[in-house]
């Protein structure tokens, strides 16, 4: 036995060199004339693969179900609690109608409301559930007020723990899933500040609330509200309405009025803005007109609120099927610079065209969720920031273009450089999108996992197109983890701009789409190679029997 210092062939070369020419091939041919037949898939561009696939990484889980009110899991033991025993009913004043018809009421939220009562409490249902049942809309929860204590509350219900660090409240569970949200009345904290330095003199120049546990009367509680039309609350005992602050007057002309001086309450907390926005949009009312300008005055106070809770507040618009009202509203008062910078400029840069597309979007966007299928925020954010992956405009793509072309070096579409065709979509995020997604991961608290579930949907539509090629042929992007999501995304985008319509119906038919015009065969076609030559094929080593190369 002799020793062969040399490494052996590896096989996949040993296995091509056994393959059986199919009788015919001018490459087999050429392979046995001694060139070296080297190339690329038809299915893939030149360049394109190199590096890895950008959706062949791992898919982050999809968060649990949001729900507004319950940041935090809730033991089980919570639900399983036995509240049957409550009473859940409204009793009939007798010299009167009831302002509410009994039968609308929720009645978990009645048994919380007599129970309290019972404790020698006041309580009342307040806020959105009151504002919607007089506007004639159905409450999506029921909210109580009482003069109890978080710890009075959760003393008295057995069923019930509290949350929440600057602003205290109690939540009672019920079965199914129920929530009623229980909070104490609470006074402004700028009213009682001022109240003890009106006696020296002095005056406050920093409105913004950062502490919120300052309790007190009911009416207090309703005057440190936000809008008229929140500030009502509904006396089941005595089957009426209460309103301290003309909110009633405002549900009939339909307003979103503030609560006081507009400028001081919008400069208290600027989340406002975006909460004025979103009734406004929802119920179809108008914003007064000392509201909105207080609106315009306070948008430079946005990056004062903590970005967490801007953040939520604009999912609320996108989760109520308003975003497209909005959007619109917030790009009218300057504020998209400060919740979405790159939405801001792209809008900015394209004009009423960019402007049409956006709200097109939203739309379709608004048009899905008003069915009762709200997608994941994933797919909400997504939406929103497709239309930043479109082409800028013609006259902006052809001065991008002219030194290139000045220099000579033109480019077919579709390659780095070259203006992209109107309809293409491109195969990366832009980098101010990538830069939003890691700010908003960053300071806002955004899930990193719904951060990258967005990214990988973005780079997915290329894909869905049929613009962007795969190695393993585009049939097999439908076992992508990411497929239905990103589907929808794509449906959503055909439905705002009419294009790939073609592809969309290939794709829910189960099929794949034809190639995009320009592009090479998708999936089915022979190897293209280029060749080159190579040398004859090295003889036996001297003294051994391999067929390697020489040492």
């Amino acid at each position: 036995m002799t020793d062969d210092s040399n490494p052996p062939q590896a096989p996949v070369n040993s296995a091509r060199r056994e393959e059986v020419p199919e009788p015919g091939d001018p490459d087999a041919e050429l392979e046995a004339d001694g060139l070296e037949l080297e190339g690329t898939d038809e299915d893939e561009e030149p360049g394109e693969d190199e590096g890895p696939d950008p959706l062949a990484g791992p898919v982050p889980e999809p968060p649990p179900p949001h729900d507004e009110k319950e940041p935090e899991p809730v033991p089980p033991a919570l639900w399983e609690s036995d509240a049957d025993h409550l009473d859940p009913s409204a009793p009939m004043p007798r010299d009167h109608a009831p302002d509410i018809e009994p039968s609308k009421l929720d009645p978990d939220a009645l048994k919380v409301v007599n129970r309290l009562l019972q404790y020698g409490h006041q309580a009342y249902l307040v806020g959105g559930s009151v504002r919607d049942l007089l506007a004639g809309r159905t409450p999506k929860d029921f909210d109580v007020a009482t003069s109890a204590l978080p710890s009075e509350v959760r003393g008295i219900f057995r069923n019930c723990r509290l949350i929440g660090r600057r602003f205290r409240l109690a939540h009672v569970y019920f079965k199914g899933g129920k929530i009623v949200e229980v909070s104490t009345f609470r006074a402004n904290p700028t009213e009682v500040e001022d109240a003890g330095e009106s006696a020296e003199g002095e005056e406050r120049d920093d409105l913004l609330i950062s502490d919120d546990n300052v309790f007190g009367t009911a009416e207090q509680d309703a005057r440190r509200r936000d809008f008229t039309i929140n500030g009502l609350f509904y006396d089941v005992a005595e089957g009426r309405v209460i309103d301290f602050v003309g909110g009633l007057r405002d549900l009939r002309v339909r307003e979103v009025r503030t609560i006081g001086d507009p400028e001081i309450r919008m400069r208290e907390d600027p989340v406002r803005i975006l909460r004025a926005v979103r009734f406004a949009c929802r119920l179809d009312f108008d914003i007064e007109s000392r509201t909105y300008a207080a609106m315009e005055g306070a948008v430079e106070d946005i990056p004062r609120c903590a970005p967490p809770r801007l953040l939520e507040d604009t999912f609320r618009i996108l989760r109520g099927g308003v975003s497209a009202g909005g959007l619109h509203l917030l790009s009218a008062i300057d504020a998209l610079q400060f919740l979405l910078p790159p939405v801001d400029a792209w809008l900015k840069e394209h004009g009423p065209a960019g402007a049409a597309l956006m709200r097109s979007h939203a739309e379709r966007l608004d048009a899905r969720v008003r069915t009762g299928a709200v997608p994941e925020d994933a797919v909400l954010l997504a939406t929103l920031l497709l239309p930043l992956l479109r082409p800028s405009t013609p006259g902006a793509e052809e001065q991008r273009a002219a030194p290139a072309a000045d220099a000579g070096s033109e480019r077919p579409p579709g390659e780095a450089g070259a203006p992209r065709q109107p309809d293409e979509v491109p195969s990366s995020v832009p980098p101010a999108v990538e830069d939003l997604l890691q700010e908003l991961v960053r300071t806002a608290r955004l899930p990193r996992r719904i951060a990258e579930r967005c990214r990988m949907i973005l780079l997915a539509q290329a894909t869905l197109s049929g613009q962007r090629r795969r190695r393993g042929g585009l049939a097999s992007f439908r076992r992508h983890p990411l497929f239905a999501e990103a589907l929808t995304v794509f449906e959503l985008s055909v439905e705002a701009t009419g294009e790939h319509r073609e592809a969309l119906e290939a794709w829910k038919s189960g099929g794949v789409p034809a190639p995009a015009a320009g592009t090479a065969p998708l999936e089915g076609g022979r190897r293209r190679r280029r060749r080159r030559r190579r040398g004859p094929r090295p003889g036996p080593a001297p003294g051994g029997g391999g067929s390697g190369p020489p040492a």
